[in-house]
């Protein structure tokens, strides 16, 4: 079921000013940190500063698992459907892609996932071989034009968030781009170090080694402004209007748990959005900006990027499964 902005501005709102219960204070058992994808990936960093700077605060263990499956499905449902109220979710911006994607989740992002806070934000990367890819976006994109379907991407598979952002990029250039899955990015990467791709699309902290080994340029970056790490690189936005995908992560309560637990973690995990925090500095060595700016950010962007994601698999033509 499809929430109303105004409805779920509203439910959001309710939650947050509901009074405490009289009840055990929480946490009252082990907390649980639920990642949907398999370990090693981006949300691993944040999530192991979580649990190293949570458990003496909150006076219980944190324990950060892996639930992978079905993009993130998985996890993100085993949150949602939990009745414990001490299990939370640690997620990429799939969390909005997912309902484009699937036709019966088994949850409502809008209902079954309170949002706590905006974890981090980082640009994903447009970068072309440094050999003989093109100088800039601008020579690239007049490629795209002069051989239609001939210029290729590559991501970590349909209906990723790589995927995605390349298609919306195609879309918005009016460009048409030739789309070639792989598993994971560091084969995508391989291919374009081999001439088998156009372009690799994928995450910052991934280019930035071949970038200061000069194999590969990148020609653009996908957030609204440009990246402190590249500050030479134009955001895609200054060269295709309208244009903006950051790739980030948020944290989210299962439905059932209480607002004074969401109130809690955020008061609890706020010092490490502070500059001089040790997670604040690795997340800008690998390029990201770490924000835990509470949970109505994060529902904006719910709001913001469902629908837009619905529009660029309708216009694609990619058919849910």
């Amino acid at each position: 079921m499809t929430m109303t902005r105004r409805a779920f501005g509203a439910s959001l709102g309710a939650a947050l000013a509901l009074p405490a219960v009289a009840q055990q204070p929480w946490p009252s058992r082990p907390v649980r940190l639920i990642s949907p994808f398999a370990p090693g990936g981006p949300q691993d960093v944040p999530a192991r500063f979580f649990v190293e700077h949570l458990s003496p605060r909150l006076g219980q263990p944190v324990i950060f698992e892996s639930r992978a499956g079905a993009g993130g499905q998985v996890g993100m449902q085993h949150v949602a459907t939990a009745t414990d109220g001490h299990s939370f979710l640690i997620t990429s911006n799939a969390v909005a892609t997912l309902p484009a994607l699937r036709r019966d989740l088994g949850f409502d992002v809008f209902t079954d996932l309170p949002p706590v806070s905006v974890v981090m934000e980082s640009p994903l990367t447009l970068a072309v071989r440094s050999s003989n890819g093109p100088a800039d976006l601008r020579t690239f994109l007049a490629r795209a034009r002069e051989a239609p379907g001939r210029v290729s991407f590559g991501s970590s598979g349909i209906g990723s968030a790589t995927h995605l952002a390349g298609t919306y990029f195609a879309q918005k250039a009016g460009v048409e781009l030739l789309h070639v899955p792989y598993r994971g990015a560091g084969l995508i990467l391989n291919a374009l170090l081999a001439g088998d791709i156009d372009c690799f699309i994928g995450d910052i902290s991934l280019a930035l080694e071949h970038v200061r080994a000069g194999s590969i340029r990148v020609i653009g970056v996908t957030t609204e402004a440009r990246a402190p790490l590249l500050p030479e690189v134009p955001a895609v936005r200054e060269i295709v209007p309208g244009y903006a995908v950051p790739f980030w992560f948020g944290l989210f309560a299962a439905r059932q748990t209480a607002p004074e637990a969401i109130a809690r973690m955020n008061a609890e995990l706020a010092p490490l959005a502070q500059p001089g925090s040790a997670l604040f500095r690795r997340m800008a060595e690998r390029g990201s900006t770490l924000l835990l700016d509470g949970p109505a950010p994060l529902a904006a962007r719910l709001l913001a990027e469902v629908p837009q994601w619905r529009e660029v698999v309708r216009v694609a033509g990619i058919t849910p499964e």
